[in-house]
């Protein structure tokens, strides 16, 4: 029998255990708020919002309080605090980014309900009722779609309702590895080409207008290609290792007869009109510079074809419906803590004080040099939380940097886009890890992805190094 004290030793126990995280994640915030206060260089505005977003970060990877409700407690603490005015909230709403995951939504719900998910899916497995197989399929398929949408979050849209419909033939272990491989596949291919990030195109435009140098399209393809397929190879190794549960089943069962089933069926309607809306989103996204409306617009204009009365593919009922407005309500909120680092000094601080440790190494040796740069572009995800911010704000500054100190300015904005490119260590980072982020029944959580980080983006550096120092300078690229 269990006797009293051994009942009163187990309770204290619990209770131990019970209490030692909050005060845990309680110290690292006082110790957070003491170094942040001793900045001397920072104003009150700019302390507030830098302890918000550290605040943020701490409690999304250590506690299990729904992601959504800590930016949007953080954006009123904020307000409250007099650092803002209440229009940061308001105008979360407003972000690119917002509008574009709805959109995404409600156009994969269509690509979903017309059937063509599954028949897209069954395609995929039509060679293979092997699990391995299966995903290396599927990560072609991504890495491939890089040179004909020149969008991440383009790319993810189109991905989630396969993901989505093929998650149905996994566990639910390996669906959640999936949510994670397909976003960080399409971020690691996105160096392939020039047209694969809007940070690519402001790189080169400010290098252009800056030193009066370009990069061409044949010239990043040359550089990027290769690049891109080895770091997408090397993640999926990465991911697979680190996550794929070991005792799960490598088969996949009744595949063929689906396939057989869905393959003797003639497209639909609905599929029929499910294909032409896509090929005129794609159209859409690549003809941004030509038509002028950006790729939420076109997005939305597409899921406001698909929802319409008696002609759409989905009602508007079912549309709104697959939405996660949880995950908006986090993507609204998190970005607007992002942007007031920006707004507040903060980024600017940082970059600041970033670059004058960088004067130390004018006379560095080379491969010094392209580490520093590596490193300084592939961390700038962890307090940047905008891809295109993160170009707008150190490509100029590492322009000044390489004229000091006598370098070619063509090939320092090529490694600081690439470097700019890893973003996969916190999900606001990333459009395409948002859009996977707490998805429904299928979604991975936060602290897989800093897992994965922890060996990633030290493989990710010494990829590009082993890339400068060989295939690159072979093709003509030189400091």
């Amino acid at each position: 029998m269990i006797t009293r004290m051994e009942k009163l030793k187990s309770k204290h126990t619990w209770m131990d255990q019970l209490t030692i995280k909050p005060i845990v994640i309680i110290s690292i915030h006082f110790l957070l708020l003491v170094v942040i206060v001793l900045i001397d260089d920072l104003d009150y505005s700019a302390k507030i919002a830098l302890f918000a977003f550290l605040s943020a970060m701490t409690l999304w990877v250590t506690t299990k309080i729904p992601a959504g409700y800590v930016a949007l407690a953080l954006i009123v603490f904020i307000i409250i605090m007099k650092a803002e005015g209440p229009e940061l909230l308001y105008h979360a709403m407003s972000e690119e980014v917002v509008w574009l995951m709805v959109g995404s939504f409600i156009i994969g719900e269509a690509v979903k309900q017309s059937g063509l998910a599954q028949r897209l899916t069954l395609s995929i497995l039509r060679k293979s009722n092997n699990k391995n197989s299966v995903l290396l399929g599927m990560s072609s398929v991504l890495v491939t779609s890089a040179f004909f949408v020149p969008s991440t979050s383009g790319r993810a849209a189109l991905a989630m309702p396969i993901i989505n419909q093929l998650g149905q033939k996994f566990s639910t272990k390996e669906q959640s590895v999936l949510t994670i491989l397909a976003p960080v596949i399409i971020l690691m291919s996105t160096s392939a080409t020039l047209i694969g990030a809007g940070s690519h195109l402001i790189g080169v435009s400010l290098l252009e207008s800056t030193v009066g140098q370009s990069i061409s399209y044949s010239q990043w393809f040359i550089w990027g290609v290769p690049f891109a397929i080895v770091i997408s190879l090397v993640s999926y190794i990465v991911i697979k290792w680190m996550l794929w549960p070991k005792d799960g089943l490598k088969e996949i069962e009744n595949v063929q007869t689906e396939e057989q089933a869905m393959s003797s069926k003639k497209m639909n309607g609905k599929e029929k009109k499910t294909l032409i809306l896509l090929a005129f989103l794609i159209v859409g996204w690549m003809t941004e510079s030509i038509h002028g409306y950006d790729i939420a617009f076109v997005t939305m204009v597409g899921a406001v074809i698909v929802m319409l009365p008696t002609y759409g593919i989905v009602n508007w009922k079912t549309g709104m419906k697959s939405v996660s407005w949880n995950l908006i309500i986090f993507v609204a909120a998190a970005t607007a803590l992002g942007r007031v680092l920006v707004d507040s000094g903060v980024v600017a601080w940082i970059e600041k004080k970033m670059f004058s440790v960088l004067q130390l190494f004018i006379d560095a040796p080379e491969w010094l040099i392209v580490f520093i740069i590596l490193f300084v572009t592939v961390t700038s995800h962890l307090y940047i939380t905008s891809h295109t911010t993160r170009a707008v704000v150190f490509i100029p500054s590492l322009l000044l940097f390489s004229e000091t100190i006598g370098i070619d300015p063509t090939t320092v904005v090529f490694l600081s886009l690439i470097g700019m490119n890893y973003c996969v260590t916190v999900p606001v980072s990333s459009k395409a890890l948002l859009l996977f982020y707490e998805e429904g029944a299928i979604s991975y959580d936060a602290k897989q992805l800093i897992k994965i980080s922890a060996l990633l983006m030290p493989l990710y550096i010494l990829v590009m190094m082993l890339f400068y120092f060989t295939y690159w300078q072979w093709a003509g690229m030189q400091l």
